[in-house]
């Protein structure tokens, strides 16, 4: 390319990038004389004229969203200069409309003022919005009540939020989703349970045994490995701590089982929360919970878990497998009945000396057996079964 035709190219790229920044500032003027015409409008307008202009929220944030190569900062920048020009107030109000078509509008634009943006979030709730948000909760109306759902979801990710929300009631409710929900729903009624159960600000538990028996037919119907399996099986661990989720856990048909089958087949956080929970109620009573957790196979999976998992997970799992042993009061030499057998086993092959190594060794072949068997069990149920929307969360 000769020196006259590079010239022309950049000359092209200058005018360009110049066309590009008019372009930009022309979108920013406008955006911002829209703002103060939606911010007007709600503050000053008439029913009709509010709506229309919660509207214009949802449609001026999805179009920063897309006007741009930067389209995540230009959409955030639109959120907070929305938040700053005080659109958030009577938006709250709207939501204690009697007119539905207010409620869904208001609904949709404080749903995208919050998303990614925390600041807005805490304004929304120092408006007073988790009150009509939890009666909203209480509609039959499944397009109202998922859309108040999904808001205590994004608020719920904000610290200083939970202990309002958990105040406010919300959780029974969220519980009763569990059930009723649609299948969005459900994901986000678990997900918000989940934020608030990290409330430090909490005296009381926010779940109660009437919890369990969604959860775990949630937990059963998921991709044991999906992070709508770790926040369910967490929730489940929290339930464990008390004798009425303990008795709800082991009286469920397939309560057990579940947690079992997520030990097997779960994610790392999963599969360290559903021993979690499997050890505690071994704790809370080795004899009323060892034949119940043994019966449901727990062994391989847990024998697993003294390898590959988490530190957590590997003590956790060594502590259940010592409660599950016939007699938990003698001293072995390794920290389960089968690692012992392996030990055993080991000695009379190789020696005292190398009995270590040798067992270690034999114990990761068994985890790989294990592991393999695991995966053609998930291939068989992959073939056989039709994936629900929540398999795929």
């Amino acid at each position: 390319m000769g020196q006259e035709e590079q010239s022309t190219v950049g000359v092209e790229e200058e005018e360009e990038e110049e066309e590009r920044h008019e372009i930009s500032e022309s979108w920013s003027q406008r955006k911002q004389t829209l703002i103060l015409e939606i911010s007007s409008k709600l503050i000053n307008g008439d029913l009709e004229a509010k709506i229309e202009a919660a509207r214009d929220i949802r449609n001026l944030v999805r179009k920063s969203s897309s006007s741009s190569s930067s389209s995540s900062s230009s959409a955030a920048k639109t959120r907070l200069k929305l938040g700053a020009s005080g659109v958030i107030p009577p938006l709250v109000t709207m939501l204690v409309s009697p007119n539905p078509d207010a409620r869904q509008a208001s609904l949709l634009a404080l749903l995208n003022l919050a998303v990614r943006n925390d600041r807005n979030k805490v304004k929304i709730v120092t408006a007073g919005a988790v009150p009509p948000l939890v009666e909203l909760l209480k509609f039959q109306n499944g397009s109202l009540r998922d859309l108040a759902t999904a808001a205590i979801l994004t608020l719920s990710a904000v610290a200083l939020n939970k202990p309002i929300i958990v105040a406010s009631g919300a959780a029974p409710l969220l519980v009763q989703i569990l059930s009723s929900g649609s299948v969005q729903g459900k994901v986000d009624a678990v997900t918000a349970l989940h934020n608030l159960s990290s409330c430090k600000d909490n005296a009381t538990p926010i779940l109660d045994a009437t919890a369990v028996p969604p959860l775990i037919n949630l937990l059963k119907e998921c991709k044991k490995y999906s992070k709508f399996a770790e926040k369910t099986s967490a929730l489940l661990e929290i339930l464990s701590n008390s004798e009425e989720g303990r008795v709800a856990i082991s009286n469920l048909e397939g309560g057990i089982l579940t947690l079992v089958e997520t030990v097997e087949d779960g994610s790392i956080v999963s599969t360290e929360h559903a021993v979690g929970a499997l050890l505690t109620l071994c704790e809370s009573c080795r004899d009323k919970y060892r034949e119940l957790i043994l019966k449901e196979g727990a062994v391989p999976g847990l024998l697993r878990l003294t390898v590959d998992g988490t530190a957590e997970a590997r003590e956790k799992a060594r502590i259940l497998l010592d409660l599950l042993r016939d007699s938990p009061q003698e001293k072995h030499l390794a920290s389960s009945v089968l690692e012992r057998i392996v030990y055993d086993i080991a000695t009379r092959v190789d020696g005292a000396d190398k009995a270590a190594e040798t067992a270690k060794r034999l114990l990761e072949d068994m985890v790989k057996r294990s592991m393999e068997h695991s995966m053609s069990r998930i291939q068989q149920r992959a073939a056989s079964c039709t994936p629900s929307n929540i398999q795929s969360t």
